[in-house]
């Protein structure tokens, strides 16, 4: 009898993000394989962005909290279903050369590629430690009472990622269990992320749940005044008008522009951390520069990057997007996974697959900042002239990347931020 997996990823952030683990080990990785890591993860979410920016309406989403909960399910992975998830999930390569001369490049090899992941979530945990942001990674696997777990599956996902086995009955009672599991991410989001997994989702079938939930909070470095802020119209991509809570500060941020849009770094308390806004020049413009949006692309754009005093007007504004994401990454190549699958890394036999991902995030966007950061009210008319204005006044795509290793923990685009 064929048996499920649910693979589920929760992410939230509070004008910042989720991520908490998870325990000594060994030392940290070098850096060019940590370099190799972040951009093998970076490539997946500019690929995954391209595939749901065809759907409509505001769109929020944690590249980084899918590709850790992938990773684990990863670790159970053989055969061509492990191949054909490290080429969609981009996972890095080395180079093997073979007796006839041939060079090829080879996936990392699984003992290589867990305890990268356990450095990166590592350092991103110790950091936050330090009161610069709440920043915590979360995992779980939820398996079903008295099912026989492969003791090196477990280890691997508990020693990387942090992910102890925690059992419920799928079989004898599907609601407990899913209520068991959204609690849990409830809990582990500060009760920001409800019902992850709807009702429907689970059976009596299923037989493991791979759960990740990333929370992020954070202060900006550049406080916006609450008493500046003021309702100012947002041009929608149909060209409606709706009045939204828009925020003004002054200061020097980090700016770059092309023929096609602007470019704003607005960096969170000691700037380890930063929301990078992309602004098509157009109202319009946004399908556009979601088109010319690849990793290589926003590598070249981030280094351009350079402190200028600016007049930012950005809204205020909450959103929370949820996705199953299973028929994406089928058709990004993750073919075998959902059905015709070799798990057998996890329980030692064939016949276990994934049902289900899901990915469910929330975002809130406000004008705290740190009570020692300056912020200046709204400039006088006369100072306007002298200022590069960034009106964030229309549809633009945006990202909070980690600065100190590259990495993108969340990505999205706000096309009306009215509640």
């Amino acid at each position: 009898m064929r048996t499920v997996a649910t693979v589920a990823v929760v992410s939230l952030v509070l004008v910042g993000v989720v991520i908490a683990v998870i325990q000594t080990g060994p030392e940290p990785i070098p850096q060019a394989e940590m370099k190799a890591l972040v951009e093998g993860n970076n490539a997946f979410a500019l690929d995954l962005y391209a595939r749901l920016r065809d759907q409509e309406g505001n769109l929020f989403f944690s590249p980084y909290s899918i590709s850790t909960a992938l990773a684990m399910t990863y670790a159970g992975a053989r055969g061509d279903t492990e191949a054909q998830m490290a080429e969609v999930l981009r996972f890095p390569t080395d180079e093997m050369r073979h007796a006839q001369g041939m060079v090829m490049q080879m996936p990392w090899p699984q003992e290589k590629l867990h305890p990268a992941f356990k450095s990166l979530i590592e350092d991103l945990n110790a950091r936050q430690k330090k009161g610069a942001y709440e920043l915590s990674v979360a995992n779980a696997l939820w398996g079903q009472k008295g099912y026989a777990w492969l003791d090196e599956f477990l280890k691997v996902t508990r020693d990387n990622y942090g992910a102890g086995l925690r059992e419920v009955d799928f079989v004898g009672d599907t609601e407990g269990a899913r209520k068991t599991i959204n609690d849990w991410v409830e809990k582990e989001t500060k009760d920001k992320i409800k019902e992850l997994v709807p009702p429907g989702v689970l059976d009596g079938l299923t037989r493991l749940v791979l759960t990740n939930a990333i929370y992020f909070k954070g202060k900006w470095a550049l406080q916006f005044k609450v008493k500046a802020t003021r309702d100012a119209p947002f041009t929608l991509l149909d060209g409606k008008k709706v009045q939204v809570p828009m925020m003004h500060q002054s200061k020097e941020f980090g700016y770059m522009e092309t023929e096609g849009f602007q470019a704003l770094e607005l960096p969170y308390v000691r700037e380890e951390l930063s929301m990078i806004v992309f602004l098509p020049k157009k109202v319009d413009g946004l399908a556009e520069l979601e088109k010319s949006f690849t990793a290589d692309d926003l590598a070249k754009w981030l280094d351009e990057l350079h402190k200028l005093k600016v007049y930012v007007l950005l809204p205020r504004f909450k959103m929370t997007s949820e996705f199953r994401l299973d028929k994406v990454l089928k058709a990004m190549g993750m073919t075998d996974a959902f059905g015709a699958a070799d798990f057998s890394g996890m329980d030692g036999k064939e016949g276990l697959f994934i049902s289900a991902v899901l990915h469910k995030a929330f975002v809130d966007v406000n004008e705290e900042g740190t009570e020692a950061a300056a912020a200046t009210a709204v400039p006088e008319a006369m100072e306007l002239v002298e200022l590069l204005v960034f009106r964030a006044d229309h549809p633009f795509l945006f990202l909070i990347r980690d600065n100190r290793t590259g990495s993108i923990l969340f990505m999205g685009r706000l096309v009306n931020p009215a509640p």
